[in-house]
């Protein structure tokens, strides 16, 4: 049974950061449903770099005003395609998946080339209230082989610069 603080605040959650194994914390998707958070990752949808062998990792949430409020540990277990586990799962996770091309196909899809984790809460929460530290948590970007296609054009306001 899950703290009635990790339940109420993922009921209102759509996204949280999970912290896997020494690896910098990763935005996730999560969608609560029974008492577990499921994160859809792998293949064409979100990363979660480390969460395929993972045993646990840490989930933070944060409220309606913008800030974090809540830190968990959770177990983590894979929700294997075939399973009945996955046949409830994962057509709750098309419905409920933004953007989705393909809602009704997409469980299908998945099964070949994404995962799903369920994250089961595992005690107390690990910071909450009081506890939560001072500072942002804000990290440096992480290094990018990204870079724009082209220069940016001089621009003041609207109108084009003359070269």
């Amino acid at each position: 049974m899950a703290h009635p603080l990790i339940g109420e605040v993922m009921k209102k959650a759509a996204v949280g950061w999970l912290t896997i194994d020494g690896h910098p914390a990763t935005t996730a998707w999560l969608t609560w449903i029974d008492g577990a958070a499921y994160v859809l990752h792998g293949g064409t949808e979100q990363p979660a770099p480390g969460l395929d062998g993972a045993d646990e990792c840490l989930v933070t949430l944060r409220g309606e005003h913008g800030g974090r409020i809540l830190t968990w540990r959770a177990s983590v277990e894979r929700v294997g395609p075939g399973t009945p586990a996955w046949d409830d799962i994962a057509p709750q996770l098309a419905t409920k998946r933004l953007n989705a091309s393909d809602p009704v196909g997409a469980p299908a899809r998945w099964a070949v080339d994404a995962r799903i984790s369920r994250l089961t809460p595992a005690g107390e929460p690990v910071e909450a209230g009081d506890t939560l530290p001072d500072g942002s948590g804000a990290a440096a970007p992480r290094p990018t082989t990204a870079v724009t296609p082209t220069p940016v054009p001089r621009t003041l306001g609207r109108r084009k610069l003359p070269q």
